[in-house]
């Protein structure tokens, strides 16, 4: 059931303040002295001071907790290529998710460029204002290249969330549902449907951790990935199988585990169950899966199934993982998100879910109880402990493989992560006190 009507959707991003994110000042400007330290003369001194020391930008500019989340809309979630305007709305929203869940402030950019070339060009040029940069809803192959080139030339991290997003946290499913089935990722057969920027992200994070890529087994609109066919880029090819294996019906015979980012109805319940035993289903296609949760677990009671929608068990959602891995990022001053904080991220969450969930939690969800199985292998978006488990880890990866030009005590960071999102939460609650909240 719909939880709201279109009508509602456009008045809540056009009643009062048009849109979802706007600039508030957070020194005062009340007396001359406030406007003489914010402006002329009394800038002055903090330029000079950054202008000695490079690293001071940190100190006395917003660059430490300033992400730009960097668009052209051609590849908008369920939506496509719609463009740079249609595609800030979903821009905006990310601002709002990366500010309510970890407090790091957002400019969005959407801009108006297809040429992968010029969007690098135009990202490097961010760099002085910027502590991070969160590239979206880019199509691939485009996207490749233009995350490839800013990491290699950028000394700021670059993180484009359609790809990296997803893999970690579908990878924190992944590895939370071996454990509870058994298996090692080593022996693990997954089959994939879709071969895009996201499917192809997952591929490589889940061999990060253990999954051999002679027992994957992705498959394109055309069909399945192997070396007969002449019609694959160079990111497809890289995962092409050394013959034709059949139909996606054929291979899911056996399989162990299956990941759809396709579109929905591609999986039928035979499928299902000429899985291998406990098959491990995460059908991730927005709004229809590749098959509902109700025909998985109709077809085999021993489904363990994730999908990309809030209203079933087990939602891969990537605000699990953006606002939480570009804070432990930006707080220790990371020149790069690699791959060890990604996949420390991913085991962060994974671990997260086998603790008890909190009161809070069962609550916001309307629930009486949640523990970690079939139902729940990877933790709710609304779980306040995510920032303290994830956030930490990435930092601690960030320091431990040399990135971080900031070094941390985890312990206080704990600590500090904790208040800094109380006192946010109480700024969140002012401002609904002052203007209402009637949706």
């Amino acid at each position: 059931m719909a939880l709201f009507t279109k009508d509602e959707a456009l008045r809540y991003h056009s009643c009062g303040h048009p849109g979802k994110v706007e600039v508030v000042p957070v020194k005062p400007c009340a007396t001359q002295k406030h406007l003489s330290m914010a402006y002329t003369p009394g800038v002055a001194d903090v330029c000079r001071a950054i202008h000695a020391d490079v690293a001071l930008g940190y100190d006395y500019t917003n660059k430490g907790n300033l992400v730009a989340v960097v668009s052209n809309g051609t590849a908008v979630l369920g939506l496509g290529n719609i463009g740079p305007l249609a595609g800030k709305p979903v821009m905006e929203g990310k601002g709002v998710l990366f500010k309510i869940f970890a407090d790091v402030d957002v400019y969005d950019l959407s801009i108006d460029q297809k040429d992968p070339k010029k969007i690098i060009e135009f990202v490097k040029m961010l760099e002085p204002t910027f502590g991070g940069i969160n590239l979206e809803d880019i199509k691939a192959p485009e996207c490749f290249e233009v995350e490839q080139t800013l990491i290699e030339q950028m000394d700021i991290p670059v993180f484009h969330d359609d790809q990296h997003g997803t893999a970690i946290i579908s990878g924190a499913g992944l590895i939370a549902a071996l454990e509870l089935t058994n298996r090692k990722p080593e022996d693990v057969k997954l089959v994939i449907s879709g071969a895009g920027a996201a499917a192809i992200a997952c591929t490589k994070f889940f061999e990060s951790f253990g999954v051999q890529r002679k027992n994957v087994f992705m498959f394109d609109s055309r069909g399945l990935i192997h070396k007969g066919r002449t019609d694959l880029n160079s990111q497809k090819a890289e995962f092409a199988q050394e013959r034709d294996h059949g139909s996606l019906a054929d291979v899911m015979r056996g399989a162990d585990c299956f990941l759809g980012l396709s579109v929905g109805g591609m999986v039928t319940q035979d499928m299902v169950r000429s899985m291998a035993p406990s098959p491990i289903i995460f059908a991730c296609a927005n709004p229809d899966p590749e098959i509902s949760y109700e025909d998985a677990r109709a077809a085999r009671a021993d489904v363990v199934m994730a999908t990309g929608r809030s209203d079933y068990p087990n939602q891969i959602n990537n605000v699990l993982g953006f606002p939480f891995i570009f804070r432990g990022a930006l707080d220790t001053r990371a020149s790069a998100i690699n791959e060890e904080m990604k996949l420390a991220a991913a085991r962060a969450l994974a671990a997260l879910a086998r603790e008890p969930v909190p009161a809070e939690v069962l609550t916001a969800y309307g629930i009486s109880e949640l523990a970690f199985g079939v139902d729940y292998i990877i933790p709710k978006a609304l779980d306040p402990r995510v920032i303290e488990w994830v956030a930490p880890a990435v930092a601690e990866a960030a320091m431990r493989t040399g990135v971080a030009r900031r070094q941390l005590d985890l312990a206080a960071y704990k600590v500090e992560l904790r208040e800094r999102m109380q006192a946010a939460r109480a700024r969140i609650g002012q401002f609904i006190e002052t203007y209402g909240l009637d949706f």
